[in-house]
């Protein structure tokens, strides 16, 4: 890729294509680095393996850097090229933010990555999804479902959705939500062992420990005032919300968990909740802009879909015997 030069009205047409090409290089090496392939950038991108190579070592060669590691069977960006993919995708963002304000259409295109849990992303966002897309067709969407908090500027993510507190970190957050703890079990179990009527009828059952409350020792109550502060003893811990769920549906014990997690399983009977007097906490949902301000407009238009979506928490299912 080649230096750019200050511009005279002679070369302004090949400074222009020029441009244009520099632009064109950035974004390709930006999808090799992600996807981790030559050839499935170039199939991306409509252009054929050989010019993608040659306009990544171009660039390569031009900065005088090695941004990606080549093996027979891996693609990997190296220190300086992960450096570089953080860098470059604020500039990227803005030129792509730029020419969505000025389509008449109000189409936002390009490319967003949004990180997420791993069954918030399966039972929350995805089935709302479709909605979002069918209004954004042009736009394309990298989910990252992951239970663990990474360095998202890092790894080039757009936006964050996580549910609890944010560690400390250099972006911005938005609250775009909240879930209430409940807990539930399966109709079989309650069959076998009885519905607990008060809190501290927790001491007497078989409990799952998720993610929820994965090493508590101390579950708070209220209702109408009063507080309740069960000291439990959990019989199976599971650090994934979708396998302490799996776990009580099987009839293992009760779980704590959160309303939007298991209303699938509420709605076709596999699992009711118990104690739906009592209140257990809740739990922020937040959105996090690893680059701030300069977060791209299509990001901030989905977490404000997002948003829309999770204020009103709706009741649990009637019916179920839950007290």
């Amino acid at each position: 890729m080649k230096a750019f030069v200050p511009l005279d009205h002679r070369g302004i047409a090949k400074e222009r294509g020029q441009a244009l090409k520099d632009i064109l290089t950035l974004r390709l090496y930006t999808r090799v680095a992600r996807l981790g392939s030559f050839s499935a950038a170039a199939r991306e991108c409509g252009l054929a393996q050989s010019q993608v190579s040659r306009m990544i070592a171009e660039l390569e060669a031009s900065l005088g850097a090695r941004l990606l590691s080549r093996t027979t069977r891996n693609v990997a960006p190296t220190e300086a090229g992960l450096e570089f993919l953080a860098r470059i995708d604020p500039a990227l963002a803005a030129i792509e933010d730029a020419a969505n304000s000025v389509r008449e259409t109000g189409e936002l295109r390009g490319l967003i990555r949004v990180g997420m849990p791993a069954t918030m992303g399966m039972r929350v966002i995805m089935p709302r999804l479709s909605a979002f897309t069918e209004r954004h067709p042009l736009l394309r969407i990298e989910l990252l479902l992951d239970d663990t908090w990474r360095d998202l500027a890092r790894e080039a993510v757009d936006v964050g959705i996580r549910v609890g507190d944010l560690p400390d970190a250099s972006g911005t957050k938005r609250l775009i939500g909240t879930m209430r703890r409940v807990f539930v079990a399966a109709p079989a179990y309650v069959a076998r062992h009885g519905l607990p009527e008060q809190p501290a009828d927790l001491e007497r059952h078989r409990l799952i420990a998720g993610p929820v409350a994965p090493h508590s020792r101390s579950w708070k109550f209220e209702r109408d005032g009063q507080t309740v502060v069960v000291e439990v003893q959990p019989h199976v811990s599971i650090n994934d919300t979708a396998g302490a769920l799996a776990a009580a549906t099987s009839g293992l014990g009760i779980t704590p968990t959160t309303s939007w997690a298991c209303r699938r399983e509420i709605e076709s009977g596999e699992l009711v909740p118990i104690l739906l007097g009592w209140q257990s906490g809740e739990f922020p949902v937040h959105a996090y802009f690893p680059m701030g301000r300069t977060t791209r407009m299509a990001a901030r238009a989905f977490i404000d879909f997002i948003a829309d979506e999770l204020r009103t928490d709706p009741p649990l299912p009637a019916g179920s015997p839950g007290t």
